[in-house]
């Protein structure tokens, strides 16, 4: 780095009528007409420092580099940023690119400037394994520089903005590049903060690159819209005007044309032709209140029929980036669906620019719905998900998930609002509520009706998520997950869990084997344990230990070949299931990533056990009065003896046949009964059925046998009961 620097600052500010000043400068003052004289003159400064940085630097089309940026502060003058903000963006290349050092930046405009700067700068010193991997880093880096200031982003999205407006002087291999990127990354990230305006015209930009021939095909259909067509629309217009205008409501009516993206996406979302797709043209009425936005659609519906199940209300129940407004669709003349938009002037402002509306009007943007808090808790949200992600690649394709728009919008039982991607589970919202609630789920009420965590929800209903502490997340969880939170959370806690439970238990396992050999693992020499483990190619003990308790290895082999130096001492009989407490393996409820209960008897705390030894499974626990138990005496080297511990914990499954009349309100009666005595119903089923009688199967979860001669107690009260058991 050369000590040029320094005589790259500016002793005095330029003059507003300098001639040296170009009208790039002074088209981007004139953006910036709604900051004081005094900081418009420190646009000049920054100009000036940045003109002479970046000297003798020109970009592909050949122009000098310094228009770029100022083309950059300009998109963000547009939309009403700060200076400190403008000046970050005409030198937002200068650390990386010029001699300029952050250190002279923080000097000449102060530490703000000097920290946004940075926090755009780009990753080009580090070295990657491909192109794929350096984008998904250097989106990690914009997001954690994110968090400490959001203006980086804004930052970020107007320098891709005019990098997609000057995309002509780029070869075809880089043009494409670039756009797939803008589309998949930029542009959902614009709309997540709720900066439709630049969202918009990446979209539309991105999309011309990427498929420039079927971008002006669409744009040329819409352009020669049929005159039938465009003259019902004036006509729409008109009519609108006239009966706001009667209802004495102040209003202003903008037509608007969808662009070539939303049309080209909703014809490959819905699979139809240009045609078919035909709220090509809307309306949006902007007006002064809350109030007047009803009062409004009342007017809009009164004056045209709307379209069933088309309306939405966005200002009851915002979206994720604080987008607020009422969405309606209505039947307008010569069959065609017209789109109408109404909300009021701040929201239109929120609509268009979202997190930089804020920006100048702090006073409407610190609340706990504003724009900004979204964007800062969703960033946040974010920030900690990409500490528990491995790769990078593994946490762009988690944050994809969570940038495109579809959302579903959803109530705790606290009455708060979640949104959530499209598709989501009962699952995904567990995780939402927080990484604890979604660990422990096991069930779901959705609307006040039980339901699994696999449930696909829709908006505006109400979830309550149902937690034990002894449960676990298991593997097909992943399966049917949609949110990046609760994938990267459910695969954080999947590595933990396993292989510590099952080495714990491996180790009790092996003990017990070692123990009928009179010996134990601490009396086995370490150089007999060393031997074993590289004889069956295991790095360590607690690898052994734990494919012991998964079943891979039988524990009576393996203290075999450890005690074969006492092989003169005659082992004891293998353990019998009815064994001394001592001998047994005492169950906590802890262990249920390696220890199973038998779904054909169904064993709960309190009844007599014995444990099976599956390969792959780990150890089955069965009631020692199982009808399978017979088959599995065969096997005795596979018989575990386990026992209950003093203190269990959790949730066990259970099942009871019951037999009800056959009439309306029994099943009802027979539910209620159970929730009293605090059991949950995962599922219930009919056995038979018929006009007197019914015989139902309920699968319910009780702490203990004690808990469960309650629940049978109680229904068996009952006067619609006849007959009661357990399965």
């Amino acid at each position: 780095m050369t000590p040029a620097a320094p005589a790259i600052r500016l002793p005095a500010v330029a003059d507003a009528d300098d001639p040296s000043v170009p009208d790039y400068v002074r088209e981007l003052e004139q953006a910036a007409h709604y900051l004081p004289a005094d900081q418009r003159a420190l646009l000049r400064r920054a100009w000036a420092v940045g003109a002479a940085a970046h000297a003798g630097q020109t970009r592909k089309s050949g122009e000098p580099y310094i228009t770029h940026p100022i083309a950059v502060a300009k998109v963000l003058a547009d939309q009403g940023l700060d200076i400190e903000t403008l000046i970050a963006a005409i030198l937002h290349d200068t650390i990386e690119d010029t001699p300029l050092t952050r250190e002279c930046l923080a000097g000449e405009f102060g530490e703000t400037v000097a920290e946004l700067v940075d926090g755009v700068t780009k990753l080009d010193k580090l070295h990657f394994r491909d192109r794929q991997e350096a984008a998904a880093e250097s989106f990690r880096k914009m997001l954690l520089a994110m968090s400490r200031d959001l203006r980086v982003i804004l930052i970020k999205l107007a320098d891709r903005l005019h990098n997609m407006r000057t995309l002509g002087a780029q070869s075809a291999e880089a043009r494409e590049r670039i756009a797939l990127e803008t589309l998949e990354i930029h542009a959902p990230i614009a709309q997540r903060l709720g900066m439709n305006l630049i969202k918009a015209e990446l979209q539309d930009l991105g999309f011309r690159a990427l498929h420039p021939w079927r971008h002006a095909v669409i744009e040329k259909r819409i352009r020669t819209q049929p005159v039938v067509r465009r003259e019902s629309l004036v006509q729409i217009e008109a009519n609108l005007a006239q009966r706001l205008a009667k209802e004495k409501l102040p209003h202003r009516l903008i037509s608007r044309v969808k662009s070539p993206w939303s049309i080209y996406s909703k014809m490959r979302a819905e699979h139809k032709s240009f045609t078919q797709v035909m709220d090509v043209f809307g309306f949006r009425i902007v007006v002064r209140s809350v109030a007047d936005c009803y009062h409004a659609l009342g007017v809009v519906h009164a004056t045209y029929k709307p379209l069933d199940a088309r309306f939405r209300d966005f200002i009851a129940i915002p979206k994720a980036n604080g987008y607020q407004s009422l969405h309606t669709v209505l039947f307008g003349p010569y069959g065609s669906p017209v789109e109408v938009q109404i909300r009021t002037e701040e929201m239109d402002l929120i609509a268009e620019r979202g997190i930089a509306a804020h920006w100048s009007y702090k006073d409407g943007g610190e609340g706990p719905n504003s724009a900004q808090s979204r964007a800062h808790s969703w960033i946040t949200g974010l920030v900690e998900s990409q500490h528990a992600t491995g790769s990078s690649l593994e946490f762009l394709e988690n944050v994809k998930v969570d940038l495109f728009p579809d959302e579903v919008y959803l109530f705790t039982p606290q009455g708060d609002i979640l949104s959530l991607p499209r598709n989501a589970t009962a699952l995904d919202f567990a995780y939402a509520v927080h990484t604890d609630v979604g660990n422990t789920a096991v069930a779901a009420r959705v609307d006040g009706k039980l339901s699994p965590l696999r449930t696909k929800l829709a908006s505006g209903q109400r979830i309550e998520v149902i937690t034990a502490k002894s449960s676990t997340p298991k593997p097909q969880w992943l399966e049917f997950v949609v949110s990046g939170k609760a994938r990267t959370a459910i695969r954080q806690q999947l590595k933990q869990i396993g292989h510590e439970d099952a080495v714990q238990l491996g180790h009790r396992m092996l003990d017990r084997a070692l123990e009928a050999l009179e010996t134990s693992l601490d009396r086995v020499a370490a150089e007999r344990v060393d031997a074993y483990l590289a004889e069956h190619r295991y790095p360590r003990l607690e690898a052994l230990l734990a494919d012991i308790a998964l079943g891979n290895r039988m524990p009576s082999q393996v203290a075999l070949s450890l005690a074969r130096a006492a092989k003169g001492k005659a082992p004891r009989r293998a353990a019998d299931p009815v064994a001394l407490p001592e001998d047994k393996i005492l169950i906590t409820g802890a262990e249920r990533g390696v220890i199973s209960f038998a779904n054909c008897c169904l064993p709960v705390p309190g009844d007599e056990i014995m444990g099976y030894h599956t390969a792959g499974k780990g150890l089955v626990v069965h009631r020692l009065d199982c009808s399978n138990v017979a088959e599995y005496r065969k096997s005795p080297d596979r018989w575990v003896a386990v026992g209950w511990d003093r203190e269990v914990s959790g949730d066990f499954a259970a099942a009871l046949k019951i037999e009800v009349d056959n009439r309306p309100g029994a099943l009802a009666q027979v539910a209620a009964a159970i929730a009293e005595v605090d059991s949950n119903i995962d599922r219930v089923e009919y056995i038979d059925r018929d006009a007197n009688m019914a015989v139902l199967r309920f699968a319910i979860e009780v702490s203990d046998r004690r808990h469960l001669a309650d629940v049978i107690r109680k229904v068996r009260r009952l006067g619609v009961v006849m007959g009661i058991q357990r399965i």
